[in-house]
């Protein structure tokens, strides 16, 4: 019994393994096709790297590569980062299939929309640093140059200052997502977010500070932008605690009605008295029956069937009734499922105590195995 346990547990584990191993392979071939696709555009895709600094240069002046290998490597590293930035939503995808299958309906629910809004909140920021940033940080180094300097940047140098930018505003525009995930873990709420809105502003820019090169403007630059998304993930973040509030109501109003009729079968349960006690007794002081006192006992049994039968043709109403409550019986059933599936054992169990007085014994027993399953 112990073996098949553990191989039963071993076969799902080495199932996610070799998903996970067939997912990884998939987004590194994807990643190699488009950086193959990409490299011998790798001088093009510099040269629209570098327009914003080339583009406020002095005239006659030019970017250097002070390394032998830099104008090789320079072209290869910014081909192989631009497949992976281009690649993104495809190894999100691949994620998204490894993870889905674990999570809950709610979860699968509240999880793909914040996916997709952090890959589109990425690229946002990717392009608010080379469109609005970079023209502003490089006008003002190539205004303050002492007289007598010739403003020549290392090719490999310049790639790696842009790439921190790009990295730092696609992070920081990450801020919404992170707020709204913080408010629906129930972590905090968005009216403390906003009664600590003033160590927001400067941790804002101490942080524009260590991601950003040293200077002032790309440090303001991106400190601002992070203020406004994080007022933009309050705004949003409490529309979702409303629609969650509403929910919230609706299942407690349901919980209330369900814990009221517990309650009450629950205490006519408590008050019925036990019989088992007395059936033990009359086991112990079991006596044979004669021939006149088996005759009339089978003479009571008769008289009671054909009362029975009678009753059966003159109140089919009553049937009517009664299967009227076993259906009941049998919906109830069905919500104690969904609220499983839901982790709410509290109300499931509530449920299942009213099934335990109200349903028919077949409904009895089921009710009774999902609650020694909810004790284990």
């Amino acid at each position: 019994m112990t073996e098949n346990t553990s191989s039963d547990m071993e076969q799902p584990f080495m199932s996610h393994l070799l998903e996970l191993r067939d997912r990884l392979l998939r987004a590194v071939l994807v990643v190699l096709v488009v950086f193959l696709v990409l490299f011998p555009f790798g001088n093009d895709i510099y040269h629209f790297i570098a327009e914003p600094l080339m583009a406020v240069m002095p005239e006659g002046t030019s970017m250097i590569a002070t390394k032998v290998a830099s104008p090789f490597l320079t072209p290869f590293k910014l081909s192989l980062i631009a497949a992976v930035f281009f690649s993104m939503p495809y190894l999100l995808y691949q994620l998204w299939g490894f993870i889905a299958p674990g999570l809950y309906a709610h979860e699968k629910k509240m999880a793909m929309p914040l996916l997709a809004s952090s890959v589109v909140l990425f690229y946002l920021g990717a392009a608010f640093a080379y469109y609005v940033v970079f023209p502003l940080v490089f006008k003002f180094f190539t205004s303050v140059t002492p007289e007598g300097v010739a403003v020549m940047t290392d090719i490999s140098e310049y790639l790696d200052f842009v790439l921190t930018l790009f990295f730092a505003f696609g992070l920081a525009f990450e801020i919404p997502i992170a707020t709204i995930l913080l408010v629906w873990m129930g972590m905090t709420t968005p009216q403390k977010l906003a009664s600590k809105r003033p160590y927001v502003i400067v941790g804002a820019f101490v942080i524009g500070m260590l991601l950003t090169p040293p200077d002032v403007i790309s440090q303001t630059m991106l400190a601002l932008p992070m203020w406004v998304l994080f007022e933009a993930g309050i705004i949003f973040s409490r529309f979702f605690v409303r629609e969650k509030d509403e929910d919230e109501t609706e299942n407690d109003d349901e919980e209330e009605a369900s814990s009221s009729a517990a309650d009450a079968t629950a205490a006519a349960t408590v008050a019925t008295p036990p019989v088992h006690t007395q059936a033990a007794d009359d086991d112990s002081e079991f006596k044979p029956l004669s021939d006149e006192e088996m005759e009339a006992e089978l003479d009571r049994l008769e008289a009671e069937l054909d009362e029975e039968e009678a009753s059966w043709h003159e109140e089919p109403a009553e049937n009517t009734q009664e299967s009227k409550e076993q259906d009941a019986v049998d919906k109830k059933l069905e919500r104690i499922n969904r609220l499983r599936e839901d982790m709410d054992f509290d109300a499931a169990r509530k449920l299942l105590y009213e099934v335990l007085v109200e349903g028919s014994d077949e409904q009895v027993v089921v009710a009774k195995n999902i609650l020694s399953q909810l004790d284990d």
